[in-house]
């Protein structure tokens, strides 16, 4: 457990410095996920940082059980009036190791997969542990579609990592680097070019 934690202390901390020399107009930009832009995914990341077992329970309720709302919900309250001030918040809360009740590894899945829904689109590179990359990767093919997994997809194709042991699923190949692999049935039709094989067709008719 330990182990994990400092993996994702050391994402947290690895996107603040990228973050701190990131002009501010940048956080505007498109990321790479859904409608949200830079500056919110970084409110998210605030907002789930801070999240406790009982409190998402909590705020899911409040929500209506309806998850997207919910998410909603986090980033308008994390997001601060200026770019500076979300990212002081993000510093405020790097080291803690609170969580809703999800497996610990989804921690990893949620820096890793929303680290490069910042990054690509503002042009920032990082060169992800392969160990967090490979848990992450693994969480996610374990975890249903319902809780935004990937556990369906690699029924219908075998993902192959080039640059890992790491060989998950029953049917046609798609290979790539474990991040791309990671990506792709994290829903981020982006990293579909990174990838080769027979199965591609097929796994991106579910992304």
């Amino acid at each position: 457990m330990e182990d994990v934690w400092s993996m994702v202390h050391a994402e947290r901390a690895a996107l603040i410095d990228d973050l701190g020399s990131l002009d501010a107009a940048r956080w505007d930009e498109p990321s790479l996920c859904g409608e949200w832009t830079v500056h919110d995914v970084v409110a998210h990341l605030v907002d789930t940082a801070r999240t406790t077992r009982l409190g998402f329970v909590v705020a899911l309720a409040r929500a209506r059980f309806d998850f997207d709302r919910q998410n909603a919900r986090g980033v308008e309250r994390e997001r601060g009036a200026s770019p500076q001030e979300t990212l002081e918040r993000l510093r405020q809360v790097a080291s803690r190791t609170s969580t809703p009740p999800a497996p610990l590894d989804s921690r990893l899945v949620e820096e890793i997969v929303h680290g490069e829904d910042i990054r690509r689109p503002v042009g920032l590179t990082r060169s992800y542990p392969a160990e967090a990359v490979d848990r992450s990767l693994r969480l996610q093919t374990r975890t249903p579609a319902s809780f935004g997994g990937a556990k369906e997809i690699v029924a219908r194709v075998r993902l192959t990592a080039a640059d890992a042991d790491i060989s998950i699923g029953d049917g046609p190949e798609v290979s790539g680097t474990a991040l791309s692999l990671l990506l792709a049935v994290s829903g981020r039709r982006v990293a579909l070019d990174d990838l080769d094989g027979p199965g591609v067709a097929a796994l991106a008719a579910t992304v």
